[in-house]
């Protein structure tokens, strides 16, 4: 995942999903939207059915040359053809995963609000973090990764950065300038029109 001035899209898949329906939306998104990775974001704890979807989802993706990464189970992402893995909190195994998977692998951590994680998950390797929610949440313990760690992360770090949950047209207008990713999931998937909400919410990037 290269930077780039211009903040890319990070799609990020609902906790649930059916196979073939939102197959069909994911490929008319990608159809239509520049999306630089995909994240399959499953809630499920069943491996073959985590299994079933990416090989799904790897299909629609890699035909539109889009990288798809997973979340959490980096032991499926050699396995399935995939692209890497995205850590929740799996920061202390960072540096065995990126062992095990290479140096060509895509891996991310979420790193919450903390700078601290942050700088520990790109000098184990990370090729990306992740800080959120950027807006008020019942995630995590209610903290928010404002405006100013954006900014000095932008300013003094050279590891792409990812801002992601609770975002609205205001936050990304305003986050625009110090942020690499925008990673939109949630924003969109309860709309009758999940293009027609991405294109509204992403409207600031031009």
């Amino acid at each position: 995942m290269a930077q780039s001035e211009r903040p890319q899209l990070y799609l990020i898949s609902p906790p649930d999903l059916e196979l073939v329906r939102f197959g069909d939306m994911l490929a008319a998104i990608l159809d239509a939207t520049d999306v630089a990775c995909f994240r399959l974001a499953l809630a499920s704890g069943d491996e073959d059915h985590v299994a079933r979807s990416a090989d799904a989802m790897r299909e629609i993706c890699h035909a539109r040359d889009v990288a798809i990464v997973i979340d959490r189970h980096f032991r499926l992402v050699q396995r399935l053809g995939l692209d890497g893995v995205h850590l929740g909190d799996g920061l202390h195994r960072l540096r065995d995963i990126r062992k095990d998977l290479g140096a060509d692998a895509i891996i991310g951590s979420h790193c919450g609000t903390s700078r601290h994680a942050g700088m520990t998950a790109g000098e184990a390797g990370a090729d990306y973090v992740a800080f959120g929610p950027v807006a008020a949440s019942a995630l995590g313990d209610g903290s928010v990764a404002g405006f100013d760690l954006f900014e000095w992360w932008s300013e003094m770090i050279e590891v792409p950065v990812v801002a992601e949950g609770g975002l609205n047209l205001a936050l990304v207008e305003t986050l625009a300038p110090v942020t690499d990713f925008f990673a939109v999931g949630a924003e969109i998937w309860a709309s009758d029109a999940p293009l027609k909400a991405l294109q509204e919410l992403l409207a600031p990037l031009g």
